[in-house]
């Protein structure tokens, strides 16, 4: 390879290295901003904070209207996720597992949310839930939010269900286990960690999810969707505490889920 390759290799990876730490301050710069804002003392949005203070969090787990809103929305995310998890799991296990006519069409039909425009997914679930009665209705929020996140749930247990040998369950099939058997105590222990995972994602998805929830929500106030109502009102301090909440909550979710994959791939390699 002569010198001018290199040289050029290694200016591509300057390039690369360089817009991965744009991006990332990109990402970062707000963080910055809203975290300390929240701990402003002052009664109006200002950065730098004058002094530190607490009272804007305070406020918010003293408003019953924010912590109904954090229990309508904690409710949705954790029955929804649950639900997108069985039916997910489901349908990425018969696609993997699957050899019939249409399973490529099928799988691209499942992932539909995740590459149409959310309004007009929102759109289209405004008009299906009002033909069957749900619109408007904490049942109908649940659902709208179970089929956003089955392509989520889809994407991390199909890769985990593809790594995984098929040889295995044939095992236990060939000694007389029945497909139920196979799936509580083989299938399901092995891809515990990516599971846990996939709901992890499906419930942060369905917690921050704002644009189909004003749609279809009715009366029921999420934490996002009472948060973009807030800043159409006026421009609130008590939002920048619930935002610092939101992220330390992501983060820790993501690091949770950093850390059961991590301690699973050393398990694995372990193993073998």
């Amino acid at each position: 390879m002569n010198r001018e390759a290199i040289g050029g290799s290694i200016w591509a990876r300057r390039g690369l290295a360089a817009m991965g730490i744009f991006g990332l301050v990109f990402l970062t710069v707000p963080l910055v901003i809203v975290i300390p804002m929240s701990f402003s003392s002052a009664r109006a949005l200002t950065f730098p904070p004058p002094s530190l203070s607490l009272r804007w969090y305070e406020t918010f787990f003293g408003d019953p209207r924010w912590m109904e809103a954090m229990w309508t929305s904690v409710f949705v995310a954790a029955v929804s996720s649950v639900a997108a998890l069985l039916l997910g799991g489901l349908a990425a296990y018969g696609l993997r597992r699957g050899t019939f006519k249409g399973r490529d069409w099928a799988e691209g039909n499942f992932m539909a949310p995740l590459i149409v425009p959310t309004i007009i997914v929102a759109i289209a679930l405004y008009l299906a839930l009002a033909k069957v009665g749900l619109l408007g209705s904490l049942l109908g929020l649940v659902v709208a939010h179970t089929l956003l996140n089955v392509p989520l749930v889809m994407m991390v247990l199909g890769v985990a269900i593809r790594e995984f040998d098929q040889r295995i369950e044939q095992v236990a099939w060939s000694l007389g286990a029945s497909w139920g058997y196979t799936m509580r105590k083989v299938v399901l222990p092995n891809l515990a960690p990516s599971v846990f995972a996939a709901w992890i994602f499906a419930f942060i998805g369905s917690f921050d999810e704002v644009i189909v929830t004003s749609f279809i929500a009715g009366k029921y106030e999420t934490v996002p969707k009472k948060m973009f109502n807030e800043l159409v009102l006026e421009v609130n301090p008590t939002i920048t505490a619930v935002a610092t909440l939101l992220i330390a909550f992501t983060m820790l979710a993501l690091a949770a889920v950093a850390i059961v994959l991590r301690r699973a791939g050393k398990l694995k390699e372990t193993v073998v």
